[in-house]
Order: structure tokens, then C-alpha cells, then sequence
């Protein structure tokens, strides 16, 4: 009987997984950075859509220098109009930028130093630059 059990529970455990990862989808759309609120993607049919994700993807989510600008998110809805974006590593978000889709990094320019999220170098302490950049650039 154990056995069995044990069988239902893995053979329901694969079934989520593989229905999870159907449902990954892009979202496309202006990024909207709110002050101490949960950024917004505006899709082209003006549909407005909370994003969230990890840590360091939230703190990309807050920044202001992004606001306005064209991403695209890859994760999957967790309710309507909630969004949780990919983990950082997976390349979830990105911008679009010159008609290409470009990579969220910052550079501090002292050190030589790229970060995927914005705050001060973990060197100078220094403060770092947003650079997009090309995602065949990103080694």
C-alpha cells in the first residue's frame, strides 16, 4: 500500500511540474517603476499587469532609470493580473532597445566591475550605471 501511495505522490508531482512549465509565457510591454509599489507592465492593449520576481529582480523592477522603457518578462501568472518573472539567472527580463532585445546590467566604471542589479559596487561603493547590453555581448 505504501508503495502505491508513494507512486500517486510522484505521478502528481511530475503532472504540476509539467503543467507549471506549459505555462510559461513573454509578456512584452512598457515597464512602469512605482515608488515603493510593485512595478507594472503595461502591455500594448494598455492591460496593466504586476511583476514580481526574486530578489535581485525586484530590485531591477524598482528602478527608476527603467521606468518607461520596453521589456519583455518570461514567468508565468499567479493570479490574474500578477506576474512572477523568472529567476534572474534564466535571463527573464530584458529590454528592448535600437530593435534588439538587450540585457539589464550595471557597470561600475572605476572597477570594471558588472552587476545584474542595481547598487553601489561591491568594490568602490561607488554607484553603477544602467548598460544595456546585447545578449550575445554577456559572457
Amino acid at each position: 500500500m505504501t508503495g502505491m501511495r508513494l507512486f500517486l505522490c510522484l505521478s502528481a508531482l511530475v503532472a504540476m511540474t509539467l503543467s507549471a512549465a506549459e505555462k510559461t509565457e513573454t509578456l512584452e510591454g512598457k515597464l512602469i517603476v512605482r515608488a515603493g509599489s510593485p512595478s507594472i507592465l503595461e502591455t500594448a492593449e494598455r492591460k496593466q499587469i504586476e511583476l514580481d520576481g526574486d530578489t535581485q529582480t525586484r530590485k531591477v523592477l524598482g528602478d527608476q532609470r527603467l521606468n518607461g522603457m520596453e521589456v519583455h518578462a518570461t514567468g508565468h501568472f499567479t493570479a490574474p493580473g500578477k506576474f512572477l518573472i523568472d529567476p534572474q539567472h534564466k535571463r527573464a527580463l530584458t529590454a528592448h532597445q535600437h530593435n534588439k532585445e538587450q540585457m539589464i546590467t550595471y557597470w561600475c566604471e572605476v572597477c570594471g566591475i558588472r552587476a545584474y542589479a542595481p547598487g553601489p559596487c561591491v568594490c568602490c561603493q561607488g554607484e553603477t550605471e544602467l548598460q544595456l547590453r546585447d545578449l550575445d555581448d554577456i559572457r
